[in-house]
């Protein structure tokens, strides 16, 4: 591929070649002739066989010239030509090796030309590939770890029970319910993430009231703040509370915030969420106390599959969906998604346009 592109390139300039030197033969025809012969007047000599043979040299001493110059031109329009075509040839390999896994290739041309441009656009796409390597391999090893335990927890008990070793009880069949909902809850997480994918593309829009919505969803939540002595607080401007949106989406987004929130939220903490509205757009903040977010974590804290807290376990933390199915289900309605840290609280903030 690399030898037909030099070639189309050389050949982009014999037209050019071409039309050049027959411009020069009909000048030198035309033009050097008709000088000759003016001076061949003008001196009182008979031009007659003359100017042929003044004609005859010019003709020879042109054609050796143009050899001599196309060869020239032509070595140095293959060396340049090569030069100018490296980095393309150097994104080529580096694509092979993207393409045989190896995600830390990059290519090293640094020219402030539209190759140049490709080469930092494809480093940049490189470093995306990369990242969601990163990613995959993490959630591949998280959900092998969240699978294994409740399958070998499920598979230990009904070998005892089996084997007599466990007696029948309320107790053993309740522990083994507990189990099967953890690879239950997994696998609608999973769900969750493929209809986020799928809202960006359909989305079924009505008027909205976001204030019941959100009183709904911590009713359902109740249990889980009162067990940690969290204190909920809600507020609300006077027009801040009717938008338009698909419904299920919206009730998603702020089930995932709000489980999010008593989560992470230390004992006898607060949480709050306020909703004011611009010309521009609809804002609903939800602001816990706990203890920050790092400027690192922050920028990757939407990503799929991304922990804060590594060691927690999906009982307690997570398998890192949940703000990244909130990323795609605001985005897919025309919003937009933040979270900072001010001093010891959390805030996470949404935006859904006017």
């Amino acid at each position: 591929m690399k030898q037909r592109l030099l070639w189309k390139l050389l050949a982009v300039n014999l037209p050019v070649i071409g039309i050049v030197i027959a411009v020069l033969w009909m000048a030198i025809d035309i033009l050097a002739a008709d000088y000759f012969s003016t001076l061949m007047e003008r001196y009182k000599i008979s031009p007659a066989e003359t100017h042929q043979m003044f004609l005859d040299a010019i003709h020879r001493y042109f054609i050796q010239a143009t050899v001599v110059a196309l060869a020239i031109a032509g070595l140095l329009s293959v060396f340049l030509t090569r030069k100018v075509l490296r980095p393309l040839s150097d994104i080529g390999e580096v694509t092979r090796r993207l393409a045989a896994g190896d995600y830390s290739a990059r290519t090293t041309s640094s020219s402030a030309d539209e190759v140049g441009e490709l080469a930092l656009a494809f480093n940049q796409m490189a470093d995306s590939l990369e990242h969601l390597e990163g990613l995959r391999r993490t959630m591949v090893a998280d959900f092998a770890h969240e699978l294994r335990t409740p399958l070998t927890n499920i598979r230990g008990y009904l070998e005892a029970l089996a084997d007599g070793v466990v007696t029948p009880s309320n107790e053993t069949y309740d522990i083994l319910q507990d189990e099967i909902m953890r690879l239950v809850r997994l696998i609608e997480d999973l769900n969750q993430l493929t209809s986020a994918d799928a809202a960006r593309a359909y989305l079924r829009r009505e008027e909205i009231d976001l204030r019941d919505f959100v009183e709904r969803t911590l009713a359902l939540n109740r249990h889980e703040f009162d067990a940690r002595d969290i204190t909920v607080n809600v507020t609300f401007e006077t027009d801040a509370d009717r938008m338009e949106g698909d419904a299920d989406k919206v009730l998603q987004i702020l089930r995932n915030l709000i489980q999010n929130a008593w989560q992470y939220t230390p004992e006898g903490g607060t949480f709050g969420i306020s909703a004011s509205r611009t010309p521009e757009a609809l804002r609903v903040d939800f602001v816990n106390t706990g203890a920050g977010i790092t400027a690192g974590d922050a920028k990757l804290v939407f990503e799929r599959f991304h922990r804060i807290e590594k060691s927690r376990s999906r009982e307690t933390g997570g398998a890192g969906i949940g703000l990244s199915i909130v990323k795609q289900l605001v985005e897919a309605h025309g919003g937009t998604v933040g979270v900072s840290t001010e001093g010891d609280d959390v805030r996470f903030w949404i935006t859904f346009p006017a």
